[in-house]
Order: C-alpha cells, then sequence, then structure tokens
C-alpha cells in the first residue's frame, strides 16, 4: 500500500447500536476497492474484519479495528466499532483518533438506543459526521420514515443526501440529491449511472430543495441567490454541503444495503466528498509539533507475535528501524517492523506519516493511551482517552491451584489492552476482583483467558464485606486454667463492651481500668490482643465485629502460672461470653448511589431502587430528557444493577456508586446470614 499523505486520508469511525451492519458495511467497502476477491459475511463467519474465535462464536464485533479502503486514489480508514453497549471503552478509543463519524442505522428499527449513545458520543468529540441508513432491501421499511425519526430526534441538521431508488426488496440503487444522478447496483461490485425514474422526479426535487435550504443558512449569498429563485449549480451546492458537514452544521444521510453491496460505492464517494481530510483536522496543539514524529496509542492488541500497538500518527513521518521515547513511562522505545492492520490481514510498510493509522509489535514499555515523540525535547502528551468506569464487579478463582500464578499475569495482560477492566485483590477476603462494563464483558474476558492462556476460570458474586457489633452494653468474666506436668497457664479478666456510635471515627477502643495491680501491666497487653482477635473473628455470622469499647475492669493472675498467652486467652473466652448479652447485630455496606436516566424510564428506575431496600434522596433535571436519582442502596442489592438498570432503561441509564457508611441488616437478612455461617461450620442452624 503506497503512503498517502494526510490531505489524502479521511479517519472516519463507524458507531451504531448493535447488529446495524457495520461490519458488513466495511467488508463491502473492502470487496468495492478490490482489496479482497470476495465480499466476507458475518452471518457466514466469513468476514473480513470480524476474525476473534470470541467474535466468530458471538456472531458480533467485539474490538476496535482500522481498515483501510482505498478509494479514488485517496485513502478512508474506517474504524470498525463494536455495538455491544458493554464494549464502549473500544468504541470511545475509535473516536479519540477519528476526524469524523458515520453512525450507522437501520431503516427496519430506525433511532435505537446505540443511534443516541453514539451521537452523545461524537458529540463529546465535537465530530463532524453523517448517517447511513442501511438494511433498505428489508421488509416493512421506509426511508422516509426513518429519515424522520432522525430529524425528529437529532434536528433539523439532519438532511438527506440521498434517497433509495426501489424499497424493500426491490431497492436496487440510490439518487444523488447533489447531482441528481442516479445509480444501480446489481451484481457483484458493479455501478451503473441512470437517470432519475420519473416517478421519483417529484421527491428529488423536494427533498433536494430540504437540503439546499439546510446548506445555505451558513452563506448569506448563496441564500439570497437561492430566495431570488436562481439555480445553484451542482459544484456550489457540493462546496455548501461540505462546508456545513465539516463544521457540523449539516449531517447528510445516505442510502445503503451493506449485505446486498447497494450503495455502498456512493457512500464512500460522499465520505471522500463531505467528511474532513486528516490535514483540517489536525488541532493548534499537534500543529505545533512540525515535523517531528508523534503518535499517540489508542489501542494495545493481542497477536500471535505478542502484542500489536496500534496507534495514529499525528506530525511528522514515523519510519521503521527508528526509535522515539514514550511521553508516559519515559522510556526508549525500538520501532521495528511497521504494519497497515486490515482485518485479519496485515501489510507491511516502510513508513507511515501524519494522519494515517498503523501498527508496531513488540514494544516493551507502552500501553494504551501513551503518546510516543521522536524527540525527547518535544515531549508532550497528547490528549488521552476517556474511558467510562466499570460498573460491574465479580470475584475470580482459577479452577486449578496450579493457575493461581498464571491468573494473574493473565488478568495483567487482558488489562494493559483493555482500560475498561480493572483487577484488584480484596485483602479481606483475598478475593481476585474483575471489573468491567457489564456481564457480557466480564464473560467474554474470562473466555479469552481459557482461549489465549489456558486458564479456567470460576466466576462469582463477590464477597460482601459485612460486619457485627453490639446494641447494648454487657460484663462478663473469662477464665482460662490450665494444669500440665511443669508450669500451668492461668489467666482471669473481667471486661465490660459497650457500642460505639456506628459510622463515627472509632471502629475499636479498648481501656485499661485496672486498679491496684489485679492483673499486672505486662499482661494487659496479652488482654487487648486477646480481644482484637475475636473481634476479627466475629461471633455470630463470622465477619469482624467493629464500633465496640472493651474495658478490661478486673481480673486476677498467678504469681508462677499466668502469662501474655493465658490472658490473651482468657480475654478471647471473656468476649464469647459477653458478646451475646450485648444483642449483636449484623451491618452492611450502604453505597451513595448517582443514577443518569431518561424522565421516561424514571419511575419505574426509582421504584426498582425501593426493591432493593434503597432510599431515594432527591432528583435533579440534566437537561436533553435526562434526570439524575440520589440514592443509598445497600451493596448487597448492588451486585448486578448494571444489567437491571440497562434492562429497565433500554440501555439508556448509567450509575456511579461508592461507599456511604455500614447499617443494620433487616432481621430476616439477618437469620439468613447466621443460617449460612453456621451451615459452613457444620453446626445445627
Amino acid at each position: 500500500m503506497k503512503v498517502y499523505t494526510a490531505e489524502q486520508i479521511r479517519n472516519v469511525a463507524l458507531i451504531s447500536h448493535v447488529g446495524a451492519g457495520k461490519t458488513s458495511l466495511v467488508d463491502a467497502a473492502l470487496y468495492d476497492s478490490g482489496a479482497v476477491t470476495r465480499q466476507g459475511k458475518v452471518d457466514e463467519r466469513t468476514s473480513a474484519v470480524d476474525y476473534d474465535p470470541e467474535e466468530l462464536k458471538r456472531g458480533m464485533s467485539l474490538h476496535t479495528k482500522p481498515v483501510p479502503v482505498e478509494w479514488r486514489g485517496q485513502k478512508l480508514n474506517l474504524i470498525d466499532t463494536p455495538g455491544y453497549p458493554d464494549f464502549v471503552g473500544e468504541v470511545k478509543a475509535a473516536l479519540r483518533v477519528a476526524d469524523a463519524a458515520l453512525i450507522v442505522t437501520t431503516a427496519e428499527k430506525g433511532v435505537e438506543v446505540g443511534t443516541e449513545l453514539t451521537w452523545q458520543y461524537a458529540d463529546e468529540r465535537r465530530l463532524p459526521r453523517m448517517i447511513l441508513v442501511n438494511k433498505l432491501d428489508r421488509e416493512n421499511t421506509s426511508f422516509e420514515q426513518t429519515l424522520e425519526a432522525l430529524r425528529a430526534r437529532f434536528g433539523l441538521r439532519v438532511v438527506p443526501l440521498q434517497i433509495p431508488i426501489g424499497s424493500q426488496s426491490n431497492f436496487k440503487g440510490v439518487i444523488d440529491l447533489v447531482s441528481r444522478r442516479g445509480f444501480t447496483f446489481e451484481g457483484g461490485n458493479k455501478v451503473q449511472e441512470v437517470p432519475v425514474p420519473p416517478d421519483l422526479q417529484d421527491q428529488v426535487s423536494a427533498f433536494r430543495e430540504q437540503l439546499i435550504e439546510s446548506a445555505v443558512e451558513n452563506d448569506e449569498a448563496l441564500m439570497d441567490k437561492f430566495l431570488e429563485g436562481e439555480e445553484l449549480s451542482e459544484e456550489e451546492l457540493r462546496t455548501l454541503v461540505r462546508q456545513g458537514t465539516v463544521s457540523g452544521e449539516l449531517v447528510p444521510v445516505v442510502c445503503a444495503s451493506a449485505l446486498k453491496n447497494i450503495g455502498v460505492q456512493t457512500a464512500l464517494d460522499a465520505l471522500l466528498d463531505y467528511l474532513p481530510s486528516a490535514a483540517e483536522a489536525l488541532s493548534d496543539e499537534v500543529r505545533a509539533l512540525g515535523e517531528t514524529p508523534a503518535l499517540f496509542v489508542f489501542k494495545t492488541a493481542a497477536a500471535q507475535v505478542g502484542t500489536i500497538s496500534l496507534f495514529r500518527v499525528y506530525s511528522g513521518t514515523l519510519k521503521a528501524d527508528s526509535h522515539v521515547f514514550n511521553v508516559q513511562t519515559h522510556a526508549e522505545e525500538r520501532i521495528g517492523q511497521l504494519i497497515i492492520p486490515r482485518g485479519k490481514a496485515q501489510e507491511s510498510t516502510s513508513e507511515i506519516a501524519a494522519g494515517d493509522i498503523g501498527g508496531v509489535a513488540k514494544l516493551t514499555n507502552t500501553h494504551t493511551g501513551d503518546t510516543l515523540v521522536g524527540s525527547k525535547e518535544v515531549a508532550t502528551a497528547l490528549e488521552p482517552i476517556q474511558f467510562p468506569e466499570p460498573c460491574f464487579t465479580v470475584a475470580v478463582f482459577p479452577k486449578s491451584k496450579a493457575d493461581l500464578d498464571k491468573m494473574s499475569n493473565a488478568l495483567t495482560r487482558l488489562v494493559e489492552e483493555d482500560h475498561t477492566l480493572r483487577v484488584t485483590r480484596d485483602p479481606e477476603t483475598g478475593e481476585t476482583r474483575i471489573s468491567g462494563m457489564g456481564e457480557t464483558h466480564i464473560q467474554v474476558a474470562v473466555d479469552m483467558i481459557k482461549r489465549r492462556f489456558g486458564i479456567d476460570l470460576e466466576v462469582r458474586d463477590i464477597h460482601i464485606a459485612y460486619r457485627e457489633t453490639i446494641r447494648r452494653k454487657a460484663r462478663a468474666n473469662g477464665r482460662h486454667k490450665r494444669q500440665t506436668g511443669g508450669h500451668g497457664q492461668f489467666g482471669d479478666v473481667w471486661l465490660e463492651i459497650e457500642p460505639l456510635p456506628i459510622g463515627g471515627p472509632d471502629t475499636f477502643i479498648f481501656e485499661d481500668r485496672i486498679v491496684g495491680g489485679v492483673v499486672p501491666s505486662q499482661f494487659v497487653p496479652g488482654v487487648e490482643k486477646g480481644v482484637r482477635e475475636s473481634l476479627k473473628r466475629g461471633f455470630i455470622s463470622g465477619n469482624p465485629m467493629v464500633y465496640v469499647k472493651v474495658a478490661l475492669v478486673d481480673g486476677k493472675y498467678h504469681p508462677v502460672d499466668s502469662s501474655a498467652q493465658s490472658f490473651e486467652i482468657a480475654a478471647s473466652i471473656c468476649m464469647q461470653e459477653a458478646v451475646p448479652q450485648a444483642n449483636p447485630t449484623i451491618l452492611e455496606p450502604v453505597m451513595n448511589v448517582t443514577v443518569i436516566v431518561p424522565e421516561q424510564t424514571m419511575g419505574d428506575v426509582m421504584s426498582d431502587i425501593n426493591t432493593k431496600r434503597g432510599r431515594v434522596l432527591g432528583m435533579e433535571s440534566l437537561g436533553n430528557g435526562m434526570q439524575k436519582i440520589v440514592a443509598q442502596v445497600p451493596q448487597a442489592e448492588m451486585l448486578h444493577y448494571a444489567t437491571d438498570l440497562r434492562s429497565l432503561t433500554q440501555g439508556r441509564g448509567t450509575f456511579t456508586m461508592e461507599f456511604y457508611q455500614y447499617e443494620e441488616v433487616p432481621p430476616q437478612i439477618q437469620q439468613e446470614l447466621i443460617a449460612r455461617y453456621k451451615k459452613e461450620k457444620g453446626e445445627p442452624a
């Protein structure tokens, strides 16, 4: 593949609701451009783009992949992204290096949840965009109805650039409204120019006028010309539409059936004609770098050779067998062989120019989000990727103990590739926990570890960090006496226990109130140790006891047989006697939860929070039809909330949570926890 200049390159992220046909569109584009000799099909598992075993197994894209398509002497880097919401991190990475977005929607389903969400993502990056209405060959579809739905949801800047020739099973081509030329696609990748059918003349005139009315708003001279009834030339209209698209004032809509390869070639023409080149999209920060090579790593992908770092070059020209400096890790990296990734195929290249996308294998100290520069003197970090925070956490265990060490390495590798995954270790339970964007995200990660590393993992709900406390004061005696052949063991203590405020600054206080030396001072630390150890073990549910004040008030000792260890055991015995008298109870962690939902689902979400033993503290309108709900909910009820919220809001809702405080568990749930603990210990319930 030849080296293209930034002026000849378009970097376009394909984003959509899951199943809209992005990958099929890329497969058709590869075929039309001559890069492959047969159009791949996702359903037949022959796609040139979705080739990962997990993608083939699930029949959907899981990874962001840049796919170069050479078209009309220029280069379109089509960045295919997953549509399933669990993989939003992949979408964010693609949009970070794209200069424009193509939102793929379907004539079957119109504006879906994913259409709205990806529109928001493009808004966040302020990207120019186009919309492709796909699957116009399907039954019960209507381009006009889909266009109306798009304009109703996203505003009148959404304008038709093409209209279909034929509908449903008779869909066979498109009419370009700028040139008023028709194109049909019949047989492979052949395109034929045709006159506008007589029955579509009125539609063409009406939709073209709609396009012109929107386009001329940004050019006063041409608006006057239009209002005076003068005809705009094809070139004038093309320039207006391009200016409006690049500025974001217009969002042109094109038509296609990617699977049948109808309208794909005219869609590629539109991407070249109306979206900004890589040169136009450069920021002032990047321009200041001049000719110094600077590249941004937006994805780390697994490969047979280890890992491949996918990057975009922002300035200068990156050459093979060169050296660069990592701004984040302050390490030098050797750039070996450069590659142009194209789905399952890869092509070597000697250099990659500014504006282009490529890859390099085996970088040792470089990860997703890093900036690499050709000179330490211009070591400026480029804007990072804003990955969303994970919202679903599970505990993972290797099914074989022999895989314990290997599991840690495998998880580390996975997190390096996917920055929406987090791996932590809970010091209290010893659990290894993995957090992601949802249950499917976690399951894909677990399946990937089994396939790539041969490690079988078991997934469980995380252990909730329950606590115990007491509700009233109590006093008890504990005595440890054992006589053996030599020195015996003797310790005798009286302890008073009382509750501390739940949520207060102190979780445990120990006081020495001994007077008269009835318990010598050298044995008091042993008493405190025995109390602390018994509190760690808990008394009714096996969870640590907190918010307790314990005072040593009396005791006895033996001048020969007493020791610190004897008093430690006596204190433990005393606590076993005192706690049941102090009305022990179980506490659970309660979380502060902030939920962002559409107004129309707010009632369902609030009702669900109530069923989860939560309490709603307040609501606030955020505009754009969204509401913020603030609530407090027990952590035990939040384990699968990512899935529940997605179901309640059709994927539109998001949430964050953080620890608030411990609160008492309701009696029925306490009984269940105590019964479970006794069963684990082999005691009768």
